[in-house]
């Protein structure tokens, strides 16, 4: 910050986080080199379009020439915003937002640096240029999708991840998880459509491509290796750092390539929540952690997507432990969406949306809520109806 001239800075954070090391370690390094900031630690864990504006308003008020955002995805994103309206005080809130809820318009506006630190190792926030919210009054979340609005810069630093409890470490393992098997298996690049006239039209997610291969299948292979490890010993250090960059990895991948239904669905699963509290979340409104959402409809997820390009999902089951040498191509889906089951079970994950206050009658709500998510359900390498969605839900009420 002392390099780029900074002389007013917006430091944001959570109300757990701010008596939190990491939050420590950086208000020491700016009070050693003389940095002016003010910090705003009113972030609402699982964004909502309210808390968005709260942090917007704050934002404009202190016209700053810098962020830093010292958290996890809730954090990051929500600095993303108030950077990105701050700097554009004429727009309206949806004038960015994702299309169909918002009008989705490209960001034409030069934004200030930010610079983050993750403290959780999920949602790779700080290589990606999305920020997500829940609409209150759709009871749906959305984002907005601008490459105009990724961090300058990510500090990964394992330390930063040691306050983190163990359910935290579970659900955003999972959504690095699901970040690398989405991004691998999505529509590819070349097939998505349609064709933008003008390269600032371009979504921010393009269909898996030769590039974001690497990184998910990097990623993968990480969370294979280390994520049993990094929730079921918290002073396992070397499984700690692991995924603290497979998450920023994940990021790499999906944030250029795109996710698609285990996300598109995820989002009304959280908008809808009832009376849910997971363990270890210290928040005092319901809420289901987005890994969590994301997680739990993915073995009915891939085994619906597999008969397209089976190859790419049975790969991907064997990287996840499954021994596929005398599998047949057409059963990838269900020997990927087994080894997805086996995995959560090892992990005592709630055993599918049934556990966390969701029943058959949900269903409708669940699908209306989904259909919005455009942005990423389109990137499914098969195509969904109403009825796909609804059997898809169905599948996800119960795992085990």
């Amino acid at each position: 910050l002392q390099n780029l001239g900074a002389r007013r800075v917006c430091l944001m954070t959570d109300k757990n986080l701010s008596k939190l090391p990491p939050v420590n370690a950086v208000l020491n390094s700016l009070a050693k080199y003389g940095i002016n900031f003010q910090i705003y630690d009113n972030v609402r864990v699982e964004p909502t379009d309210q808390s968005f504006l709260d942090a917007i308003q704050f934002a404009k008020k202190g016209e700053f020439d810098a962020y830093v955002a010292v958290g996890g995805g809730s954090v990051i994103d929500t600095c993303k915003a108030a950077n990105l309206y701050a700097a554009s005080p004429s727009a309206e809130f949806l004038d960015y937002v994702n299309a169909p809820i918002g009008k989705g318009k490209p960001v034409t506006v030069p934004l200030k640096p930010l610079i983050a630190v993750p403290t959780t190792s999920g949602t790779g926030s700080e290589t990606t240029g999305v920020a997500i919210f829940d609409f209150k009054e759709l009871k749906v979340k959305t984002g907005i999708a601008s490459r105009a609005i990724k961090p300058m810069l990510g500090i990964i630093d394992p330390l930063h991840t040691l306050s983190m409890p163990e359910r935290i470490v579970a659900n955003s393992g999972f959504d690095v998880l699901c970040h690398a098997l989405e991004s691998y298996t999505a529509l590819p690049y070349n097939e998505r459509s349609p064709c933008p006239s003008n390269p600032i039209d371009r979504p921010a997610y393009q269909g898996s491509n030769p590039v974001s291969d690497v990184w998910a299948l990097h990623a993968l292979r990480i969370v294979a290796r280390y994520l049993k490890r990094a929730i079921r010993d918290p002073e396992d250090r070397e499984a700690r750092a692991n995924m603290h960059l497979a998450s920023a990895f994940a990021g790499i991948g999906f944030g250029n390539a795109g996710v698609h239904l285990c996300h598109g669905m995820s989002y009304p699963i959280s908008g809808l929540v009832k009376t849910y509290k997971p363990k270890d979340y210290n928040v005092d409104h319901s809420l289901v952690p987005h890994g969590l959402s994301v997680v739990l409809t993915s073995p009915a997820v891939f085994a619906f997507t597999a008969q397209i390009n089976p190859e790419r999902h049975l790969e991907a089951a064997e990287i996840l432990g499954a021994d596929i040498r005398t599998a047949r191509i057409k059963d990838a889906g269900l020997i990927l969406a087994d080894t997805l089951r086996k995995f959560l079970f090892d992990l005592n994950v709630d055993d599918g949306l049934a556990a966390i206050g969701y029943s058959k009658a949900d269903i409708p709500a669940l699908v209306k809520g989904t259909l919005p998510q455009e942005r990423v359900t389109k990137l499914s390498p098969r195509p969904q109806t109403e009825e796909d969605l609804s059997a898809l839900f169905e599948a996800s009420m119960k795992l085990y």
